[in-house]
């Protein structure tokens, strides 16, 4: 178990209202920690760091992200925080994922700004130690900034402690502060922290020096900044920035027996049975779970796996028959979604045959609690899970494939991937998942704009329902597209509308306000210093 996750939430949230309770006091209360009494100890710092960790980013908006784009579609009006309400453009100023997401990042902000502005008071902190937190907390902190600006542009850039009064008073700073803050955070973080095989099994799961660049690698990839992207993706690939390398197995990666594997870059520490989410409860199939599918694979998604000759299923020569719309495919794909036919291993090793189609049985599309769409989610099933489906297993944030990916796009964009790049990169992954046909694993040549197609279609389904979808369709700028119109599910409607696709959702996309999100209301109420978004 690491050590670094025995924390209480409590330790951060009684620290917080400790510190900002006493303000006005001459005198230290006693009856709870501030200032004066809580930063003595080495470890002050170490667990008010893990609180920081702690709060790094919730399981909800990791799976929910999905059902935000157009891989898949939220059934619930409540789960996800509403997220249904954003993927159909049905949302305001007041809408809770849009709110809550604001406040979620800012207590990560100031749990950070708590550990760097009092680190200093704790003479007897060992040096090294003292920087390394620093460096962590510098990362965890430009993590948190990096949400806040692409999901609402122009954000108030606070790097201190506050009081309640200040705090509520800060304007917007500048998108492009906000950006150059978090590059130059990560940069300082990135020269002080270890590589990942330097730490102690322990505390595997804190940040690292390929950690804080993989993110530089993420952040510069959704600025477009392709030859940046490049030059510090090279730096992981090529072991400058500590060791990594894909998994073995695909469907591998994210079994609780491969926990903390050579592909993990960076995650969220789960640890049974101190810190747990139930989130699969709503995805795998409902037999399983025993709850309202909340998030379902559409088949959009389906449709974007590629043949087992590499080949798209619309592409000549695919070898794709609908009558058998399954078979043949990309490995991953049953190694991600499970679909009608689909064999379903149980805890107890048993195994039972899923079927959607109507009438065939407790998980088809005509159950009133089922997948809408006729497909669930296998990915991130934890079969060591307790009866409630409470999970520790770890969720990954960056992985190394999505390292390879970023790296294959950046040349994409440059005019430059060869033959070489691509056998390091996309056969590299498709090797991995179990790919063996020479069509599939075989440069494929071509123009800038067929290879960019190829790179996007493989990171889509290489991520799938890993929650990064929604952000880059944005950054594409393909979210009108691809999400303007309906959701689809399996194959069983009038064939004379959309062939016969069922249309589970209507999705709405304006780009003119869509592509930030608004400033709470909320928050507008409490800090008449902050301005709105375009069209809201």
């Amino acid at each position: 178990m690491n050590r670094h996750l025995r924390y209480t939430l409590l330790l951060g949230l009684g620290l917080g209202m400790g510190l900002s309770g006493c303000q006005e006091l001459d005198l230290p209360p006693t009856d709870r920690p501030t200032d004066d009494t809580f930063w003595t100890q080495p470890a002050d710092a170490s667990n008010v760091l893990n609180s920081c960790y702690a709060g790094l980013y919730p399981s909800e908006y990791f799976f929910f992200n999905e059902t935000l784009s157009d891989n898949a579609f939220n059934k619930s009006d409540v789960d996800g925080s509403n997220a249904r309400n954003i993927a159909e453009g049905a949302y305001g100023t007041n809408q809770a994922r849009i709110t809550n997401e604001w406040g979620y990042h800012y207590g990560g902000i100031r749990a950070c700004n708590r550990v760097l502005n009092n680190i200093d008071k704790i003479v007897s902190l060992d040096a090294n130690l003292k920087a390394r937190y620093i460096a962590e907390a510098q990362a965890i902190r430009a993590f948190h900034y990096f949400q806040l600006m692409t999901w609402y542009g122009d954000v108030p850039l606070i790097t201190t402690e506050l009081s309640v009064t200040e705090a509520n008073a800060v304007p917007r700073a500048p998108r492009t502060e906000v950006l150059a803050f978090v590059l130059s955070e990560l940069d300082a973080a990135a020269a002080v922290l270890p590589l990942n095989t330097a730490y102690a099994t322990e505390d595997k799961g804190r940040f690292t020096k390929g950690a804080a660049l993989a993110l530089k690698a993420r952040v510069l990839l959704y600025e477009g900044r392709w030859a940046d992207v490049s030059a510090v993706t090279t730096q992981l690939i090529g072991g400058q920035a500590g060791t990594y390398s894909l998994f073995s197995s695909y469907a591998g990666v994210f079994s609780p027996a491969n926990e903390n594997n050579s592909e993990d870059v960076l995650d969220l520490q789960y640890v049974f049975p101190l810190r747990t989410y139930s989130v699969q409860r709503q995805f795998i199939p409902r037999t399983e779970g025993k709850l309202v599918c909340s998030i379902a694979p559409t088949q959009e998604l389906v449709n974007d796996y590629v043949m087992a000759n590499g080949k798209a299923i619309n592409e000549a020569g695919s070898g794709y028959n609908e009558a058998t719309p399954y078979a043949g495919r990309d490995p991953r794909f049953a190694a991600t979604l499970v679909y009608d036919g689909y064999s379903w291993r149980r805890p107890d090793n048993s195994t039972i045959v899923i079927r959607t189609f109507p009438g065939t049985g407790d998980n088809s599309v005509d159950r009133a609690d089922a997948s809408p769409t006729g497909y669930y989610t296998a990915k991130y099933f934890d079969p060591t899970a307790d009866a409630n489906l409470n999970s520790g297993l770890n969720l990954m944030l960056i992985r190394y494939a999505d390292v390879l990916l970023m790296h294959a796009e950046a040349l994409v964009e440059q005019n430059k991937l060869t033959a070489a790049d691509w056998n390091t990169t996309i056969a590299a992954l498709r090797r991995r998942a179990g790919f063996t046909d020479q069509a599939a694993l075989t440069f494929p040549g071509g123009d800038q704009a067929s290879l960019r197609a190829i790179v996007r279609r493989e990171r889509r389904t290489e991520l799938a329902m890993e929650g990064l979808r929604i952000f880059d369709i944005r950054r594409w700028r393909t979210a009108e597209t691809v999400l303007n119109g309906y959701a689809h599910g399996i194959k069983i409607g009038d064939p004379n509308v959309d062939n016969g696709y069922l249309r589970v959702d209507q999705r709405t996309f304006d780009p003119a306000k869509h592509y930030l999100w608004p400033v709470p209301q909320r928050e507008r109420d409490i800090n008449a210093n902050l301005t709105q978004n375009p069209g809201w």
